[in-house]
């Protein structure tokens, strides 16, 4: 594999310099030989390549037109609207998953964790759509499925046998949903969740859009479980914005146990989001996701993560640049850290992700600042994976294959 070289570019925004990538990580020695393949990095800012932790390939309508939006109110109701429509979209879905994550990719996100529903309505139609997706860019980017029961596990006769069988067929993550809210049966919900993750020895992912007190409940019933079976490391919890209504008292012994059996955590920086900086203060990893792309849950979604990074600034009402930092450090090394490929952030201030050794995943931003590149959010981009530009300005570049 010929080397790739970086010329003038600047590592989160600090000095200009050049950097090299060999087989596929960055190597300490910069200086260009011929045969190496030369990138102009024009005083662009240089950062690992983004992570997008929570978005579902399985629903959107990236590429399609808009459409008024019809869903009612409650995870059910929603739920029932996506199962309602999805069949009719103008194209197919491996065709919409495809082409999403072909955007991602162009925009600079090289790791990916997507749901993929499961359940009575679509058996594993929908999975197959997502693995379509991830084998067809292949190459780009790296792609963890959730086998999802958004629809519960317990409501809908065959759902449990439905997630087993997603995780035999190639899903990576056992899902969960709101164990108390929708299966109205956590102990039931969390034994088949944990169960078939065990028997699969498979991570786990558990929405929670359940408020306060009963965000608090569920989280203890999860902790409870990953002290019985020692799944230390190897469990998401993603949303959990109930429990940012807790009061301090309630939620710093939550986040001690977080702590201790090191939960992730995965959030779309929601109107009311987690509270960023105490996590960071408890080193949870967190990561940053785009949630649903203009799909049958709403209008909202454009495939950029550098977009969603500025929502988590926004609504976090960070204004230093520090705090900005931070959440681009979160969007990018945060989320690898989630899946499992890279180390957490060490605190509030680390940048990592771009010394020699680390997977050369990058993407190259325009801006005179790494905050002034959120606020911006320019086209002027160069996507990196695995030492081999695949996208430019916006396009990807070469065959997938």
């Amino acid at each position: 594999m010929s080397r790739l070289v970086l010329e003038d570019v600047r590592p989160w925004g600090g000095a200009a310099t050049t950097m090299a990538a060999e087989d596929g990580v960055l190597v300490s020695d910069a200086i260009a030989r011929p045969g190496d393949v030369v990138v102009a990095g024009r005083g662009r800012i240089l950062l690992p390549s983004f992570s997008d932790v929570h978005v579902h390939l399985d629903s959107t309508r990236v590429g399609l037109p808009f459409r008024p939006h019809t869903g009612r109110p409650g995870v059910w109701n929603m739920m029932l609207n996506d199962r309602e429509n999805w069949r009719g979209a103008e194209e197919s879905m491996p065709w919409r998953a495809t082409e999403t994550l072909g955007r991602m990719i162009a925009r600079g996100t090289t790791h990916v964790r997507t749901y993929a529903q499961v359940d009575a309505d679509c058996g594993l139609e929908r999975l197959e759509a997502v693995a379509a997706a991830r084998e067809a860019h292949a190459s780009r980017s790296e792609v963890e499925i959730i086998a999802f029961p958004q629809a519960g596990l317990l409501r809908e006769a065959g759902s449990a046998d439905l997630l087993a069988r997603a995780m035999a067929s190639g899903a990576n993550v056992v899902g969960g949903i709101d164990p108390c809210a929708l299966d109205r049966d956590p102990v039931r919900h969390l034994d088949t969740v944990f169960g078939i993750a065990e028997r699969f020895d498979a991570p786990i992912d558990i929405h929670l859009h359940e408020p306060d007190q009963l965000a608090r409940f569920s989280a203890e019933l999860i902790l409870e479980r990953i002290r019985a079976l020692d799944m230390r490391g190897r469990v998401t919890i993603s949303h959990g914005y109930g429990l940012a209504k807790l009061p301090e008292n309630q939620l710093r012994p939550l986040l001690e146990g977080f702590r201790e059996w090191d939960v992730a955590m995965a959030t779309i920086a929601p109107p009311e989001p987690l509270p960023t900086l105490l996590l960071a203060e408890y080193g949870i990893r967190l990561g940053l996701g785009e949630d649903g792309q203009r799909d049958y849950w709403s209008p909202y979604g454009d495939c950029d993560m550098l977009s969603r990074t500025w929502q988590l600034a926004f609504t976090n009402g960070f204004r230093q640049d520090a705090h900005i930092e931070h959440c681009l450090a979160i969007a990018t090394s945060g989320g690898r850290a989630v899946m499992g490929t890279g180390a957490p952030l060490a605190s509030l201030d680390d940048r990592p992700g771009l010394a020699a050794g680390d997977r050369a995943d990058l993407v190259l931003l325009e801006g005179e600042t790494p905050t002034a590149a959120v606020m911006d959010r320019g086209s002027d981009r160069t996507v990196i994976h695995g030492g081999i530009v695949v996208a430019d300005g916006l396009e990807l570049i070469g065959s997938a294959a």
